[in-house]
């Protein structure tokens, strides 16, 4: 019965995908000789948000996720990134597919505010393998489980994801707001005659500032 192991090789940010993605470089490799006819692979990806050191500003920017630093060693954990399904055609031996990872500005979602604050050191994932192996045995096609406990570790570049962002929206980002919100804020644009929502933004934070120091 084959025995898969699982490995990332690299990964790559293509510059004219339709949203931003990810693509990471998976080698499976049989440790038996039965060729493989497929496998359904699913694939999770996890930040290990403690396996590396922060310095001061990322530390303030991850104090919404994780509290005050004095709180991390209760509350620094890893985050759930995303999930993807792959199907890996035939081979013998060992292969290499791409598992698509894409990336969002949704600021709602942990993965890319946890992103956007762990500024420019490497990201450490673990990626964990499950699924099922078709595989040509001695009374044919067979089916085979992924062990449960099949996985593997990869450090993403520093700044790749920031870079990939950048790419795609530059000099921008994102932010989703409730619709009376927008409504609000699109009466407040007209009534002011403002050029733009940056100009909204930033004759709002104005005031609160006028407003403090008052």
């Amino acid at each position: 019965m084959p025995e898969l192991d699982f490995s990332i090789l690299n990964v790559e940010a293509p510059p004219y995908h339709a949203v931003p993605t990810l693509l990471f470089k998976l080698q499976l490799r049989n440790r038996t000789p039965e060729p493989i006819h497929s496998v359904m692979l699913k694939v999770q990806v996890q930040i290990m948000a403690e396996g590396r050191p922060y310095n001061g500003e990322e530390q303030e920017r991850l104090r919404e996720l994780f509290g005050r630093p004095e709180q991390w060693a209760r509350s620094l954990k890893s985050l759930p990134w995303t999930q993807s399904v792959v199907l890996v055609p035939a081979f013998t031996g060992e292969t290499v597919v791409d598992v698509p990872v894409t990336c969002t500005y949704d600021f709602e979602l942990l993965s890319s505010r946890y992103f956007w604050a762990a500024g420019q050191r490497q990201i450490p994932l673990t990626f964990l393998f499950s699924g099922t192996i078709f595989y040509k045995g001695s009374v044919g096609l067979q089916a085979a489980q992924i062990s449960w406990d099949k996985e593997a570790a990869f450090r993403l570049r520093p700044g790749l994801w920031q870079e990939m962002m950048d790419h795609y929206f530059p000099n921008s980002a994102w932010l989703r707001l409730r619709k009376e919100l927008f409504d609000a804020l699109a009466d407040y644009k007209v009534a002011h005659s403002l050029p733009s929502w940056e100009a909204v933004i930033e004759q709002l934070l104005a005031r609160a500032q006028e407003e403090a120091e008052a």
